[in-house]
């Protein structure tokens, strides 16, 4: 039994995109532009009903059930084993300072800040603007979250570079 409700526009757009590009999220309704866009793509991927590759917008498995459909056979992807090592070192790296008394924090799979981390780890990295357009950030909470949650709680390593003429990479060393 379905028991995910949702919007008139959130059905449309994964029918759409079920029936026609094979679960790629490009088409919206007419009435849905600039920021109604975003608050409907917002809504779908807060309830994990949709994911990203980092520039395209996708049904997850949950977005199939949701529709009512059988979800493709490779719907689901494997964790980044990379991102599972670096949390993994993460925690214990918590586990091991005395210093810190409150619970240890921990990273969902699913939140912004880990899909940030799997976009800075592609070989290719991400811009300040690549992360905006996908968590929603402004760039001054980008660049925050670079120094503080990622140097300073994880122990990542951010480098940066600049080809002549365009946007700063950001990659995990």
């Amino acid at each position: 039994m379905n028991t995910t409700q949702l919007t008139p526009a959130q059905h449309a757009i994964l029918a759409y995109a079920l029936e026609h590009t094979g679960g790629k999220i490009d088409w919206f309704p007419d009435n849905i532009k600039g920021g109604a866009r975003k608050k409907v793509l917002d809504g779908l991927f807060n309830r994990a009903l949709i994911t990203t590759d980092g520039s395209d917008w996708f049904v997850a498995a949950e977005g199939y059930d949701a529709m009512g459909r059988a979800r493709p056979a490779q719907a689901v992807l494997d964790a980044d084993p990379e991102i599972e090592v670096a949390v993994t070192a993460a925690e214990a790296a918590w586990a091991k300072d005395a210093s810190i008394e409150q619970a240890k924090p921990r990273t969902r799979e699913n939140s912004k800040q880990a899909e940030v981390i799997r976009m800075l780890q592609r070989p290719e990295g991400a811009t300040i603007a690549q992360i905006c357009m996908v968590t929603g950030w402004q760039a001054h909470t980008v660049r925050g979250t670079f120094a503080g949650a990622f140097k300073k709680k994880l122990g990542l390593t951010i480098v940066s570079d600049k080809a002549p003429g365009g946007e700063r990479v950001y990659r995990i060393a």
